[in-house]
């Protein structure tokens, strides 16, 4: 079977997430404020599902809950925790391209987080990732896409990030190295070579490494994207100086106009 993106990275993923995201408990909690207009029994996709922490949280709280990633390494640790948190959910290996291909029953939310739409190709792949998840969700519907401050990364250009302190998991201490490689247009694919070096057999070293390819974006042409997807962005969490932020959209009903005025959302 062919790898795909973050296979590798799969088995060292909580190495790369920071402490608060590390519980499908404090995956969930990150996102509660958004949550509570929902019903319990409301449908939610997490579309970029990682290792389940946020799908398995959701399932716990008694969402009815479809995961999906496009690695079948990280679907694997999903239903792996699953299994271990006894929490019933569907965790299928799938991109964005083939979603509307599952003939899935329409989701009260969409949650694609963890910067994952990035890696979208392009601003056709882009748009034609967000118009899959919009299609998935009922008349007036959440989205939620979390995502890095692009405009800040490119301004640093290509670089190598060491990690300043050892993180530990599972008593393992690791080092994360990240080297970015940042051309001059938008467009062009960028990449991020990602290394996770556990140290717990010293002189012995175990690396875990990967090439991620991305295409970043602006917050206005996210917002662009999702106007062009069918969805009216709500709220967002951006700012200049934000590392990273989160932005929310409605997908719109024939009723509604196509603009509602962006506030600032939970954090």
């Amino acid at each position: 079977m062919c790898a795909r993106p973050y296979d590798t990275l799969a088995h060292v993923y909580e190495w790369l997430i920071p402490d608060d995201l590390l519980t499908p408990t404090g995956s969930a909690a990150v996102f509660a404020t958004l949550l509570e207009p929902l019903e319990r029994s409301a449908r939610i996709l997490d579309c970029a599902a990682g290792t389940g922490q946020l799908a398995v949280g959701l399932a716990a709280m008694g969402y009815s809950v479809v995961a999906t990633d496009a690695s079948t390494a990280m679907i694997q640790r999903t239903r792996a925790l699953a299994d271990a948190q006894n929490v019933e959910l569907a965790a299928l290996t799938c991109s964005w391209e083939e979603l509307p291909s599952r003939r899935f029953e329409h989701f009260d939310a969409v949650f694609c987080v963890g910067n994952s739409l990035a890696h979208a190709a392009g601003h056709a792949g882009r748009r034609a990732a967000l118009a899959a998840m919009s299609s998935l969700l009922r008349h007036d519907g959440l989205l939620v896409v979390t995502s890095r401050n692009w405009e800040t990364v490119r301004s640093r250009g290509s670089r190598i990030e060491l990690g300043d302190r050892t993180i530990e998991r599972h008593g393992r201490p690791g080092l994360v190295i990240h080297a970015w490689t940042i051309p001059d247009s938008w467009e062009q694919p960028h990449s991020l070579d990602v290394a996770v070096a556990l140290l717990d057999s010293l002189p012995a070293v175990t690396t875990n490494y990967e090439r991620l390819t991305f295409w970043p974006f602006t917050h206005q042409t996210l917002k662009q994207d999702l106007h062009a997807a069918g969805l009216t962005p709500c709220t967002s969490t951006y700012t200049s100086a934000a590392e990273r932020y989160l932005i929310t959209a409605h997908k719109r009903t024939e009723s509604q106009g196509p603009n509602r005025n962006l506030a600032t959302a939970p954090r």
